[in-house]
C-alpha cells in the first residue's frame, strides 16, 4: 500500500490538509543527522505553525527557533521554546506586542531583526519605557533584496551604532539567502559562498574593533547543505519539516520526505474529459504557475486547465474511469502557504486519520 493512502478516507472532508507524524519525526531526525551540533539548528516555524510539530523538535533537542509573526512567536513562547528569534523588524503596533511577550514570557530568550537606526532607537526607546532590553541581529541583505542592509561599512557602522543604544543588546548578523535556487549543488554552494564571504568580512572586522564575534544566523532549507558545513554558523531550514514537491524536485541531495498532503474529491463531471475537483485557490498555495501548483499522486494522465476560489479544474484522456466521489491525493509545491490555509491538519498514522493539530500560528493574533 502506498504510504499516503488513508483507510477511513469516508470520515475526511475535503479539502483538506493532512500530515504523516511518523514522516515528520524522520525528517527532523535527519536534519539533525545532517549537522554538527543540535545547537547549530535554528529552524523556522513559518512552515508549520503548529505546537505539535515544535514540541517533537524540542524532544529532540532543538532549543533555537526563528519565526516570522508575533502569533508565530506566542505559539513557540507557549511550548517554553527556550530562544526565540523573531526574524523581522518589529516597527509601531508590532513592536508594541513584541514587548508586550517579552514581557509575558521573561523566562524565554527574544530577539528580533534591525536593518536601520531609526527602527533601531524606537526598539531601544520602547524597551527602555518597559524596563527590558532587547536582543537585536543586524539584518544583511546578501542578494534577496527585500530586507536588510549590504554587508560593508554601513552594515558595520550600524553594528557600532546600535551597541550603544542601552535598550538594545546587539548580538549578530542575520543573513537569508532565499533568493538562491539553483538545483545543481555545485553552482548552489558557488553562489552561496560567494554571497555569503562579505558576512565573514564583516563579522572578522567587528572582531578586529574589539566586539565579541557576533552569531551569524544564515540560509533557509536551499543552501542548509552549504551553511550546515560552517563550523560557528546557526542555520535556519523551515521547510524540511513537511517538504514538498518543489523541493523534492529542485533539491535532490537533500533526502526529507514529503510528511503533508492536500486531499480532495471530484465533485463534478463537467464534460467528458473534464474533472472538477474541491481544491481552489482557499485550499493550495495559488502563487505558482498554474500547473506548478499541486501534484497529483494516485492519478495518470491528468493536466490542470483552471483554478477558481473553490474549484480546481484537470483535463483527463477520452473514456476515462473517474467518477464523482473519487479521492485524490496531492503534494503541494509550495507548502508553507498551504498549511496557512488551514485551521488545523488531520494527523494520519497507520493509514488512519487519528487526530488533528491545529495550526495556531496561522492566525495573525493568538492572544498577544
Amino acid at each position: 500500500m502506498d504510504w499516503y493512502i488513508i483507510n477511513d478516507i469516508e470520515k475526511l472532508d475535503t479539502p483538506a490538509l493532512v500530515v504523516y507524524p511518523a514522516r515528520v519525526k524522520q525528517n527532523i531526525d535527519l536534519l539533525i543527522g545532517m549537522i554538527d551540533n543540535v545547537n547549530r539548528l535554528r529552524p523556522h516555524v513559518k512552515t508549520h505553525k503548529s505546537k505539535d510539530v515544535t514540541l517533537l523538535m524540542l524532544k529532540a533537542g532543538i532549543t533555537k527557533f526563528k519565526c516570522a509573526t508575533i502569533a508565530e512567536a506566542e505559539m513557540l513562547a507557549m511550548c517554553n521554546a527556550p530562544d526565540i528569534l523573531l526574524a523581522y523588524q518589529p516597527i509601531g503596533p508590532k513592536l508594541e506586542r513584541f514587548v508586550e511577550l517579552i514581557i509575558s514570557y521573561p523566562h524565554i530568550k527574544f530577539s528580533c531583526l534591525v536593518d536601520n537606526i531609526k527602527a533601531a532607537a524606537e526598539i531601544s526607546d520602547v524597551a527602555i519605557k518597559n524596563k527590558v532590553k532587547i536582543s537585536v541581529y543586524i539584518d544583511l541583505n546578501v542578494g534577496q533584496n527585500r530586507t536588510g542592509i549590504k554587508p560593508g561599512n554601513g552594515a558595520l557602522q550600524l553594528y557600532i551604532d546600535c551597541d550603544i543604544l542601552s535598550g538594545i543588546d546587539v548580538i549578530g548578523l542575520h543573513a537569508y539567502d532565499g533568493h538562491i535556487h539553483e538545483a545543481d549543488l555545485n553552482i548552489r554552494t558557488k553562489i552561496c559562498n560567494e554571497c555569503f564571504e562579505p558576512v565573514i568580512k564583516l563579522q572578522a572586522d567587528l572582531v578586529e574593533k574589539g566586539y565579541a564575534k557576533p552569531v551569524i544566523v544564515a540560509g533557509g532549507s536551499p543552501t542548509f547543505p552549504v551553511h550546515a558545513k560552517r563550523s560557528d554558523v546557526e542555520c535556519s531550514p523551515g521547510t524540511f519539516v513537511y517538504w514538498d514537491k518543489g523541493y523534492e524536485t529542485s533539491f535532490t541531495e537533500q533526502q526529507f520526505l514529503p510528511a503533508a498532503l492536500v486531499v480532495t474529491r471530484i465533485i463534478s463531471l463537467p464534460d467528458e474529459t473534464k474533472l472538477c475537483l474541491d481544491l481552489g485557490h482557499k485550499s493550495i498555495a495559488a502563487e505558482r504557475e498554474l500547473k506548478s501548483r499541486v501534484y497529483l499522486m494516485n492519478t495518470t494522465g491528468l493536466e490542470v486547465v483552471s483554478q477558481s476560489e473553490e474549484h480546481l479544474v484537470v483535463e483527463a484522456d477520452k473514456g476515462h474511469k473517474y467518477k464523482p466521489g473519487d479521492v485524490i491525493y496531492g503534494m503541494p509545491y509550495h507548502i508553507c502557504p498551504t498549511v496557512a490555509l488551514y485551521e488545523r491538519a488531520i494527523t494520519i498514522e497507520n493509514n488512519q486519520t487519528s487526530g488533528e493539530w491545529k495550526n495556531i500560528a496561522r492566525d495573525r493574533k493568538i492572544t498577544i
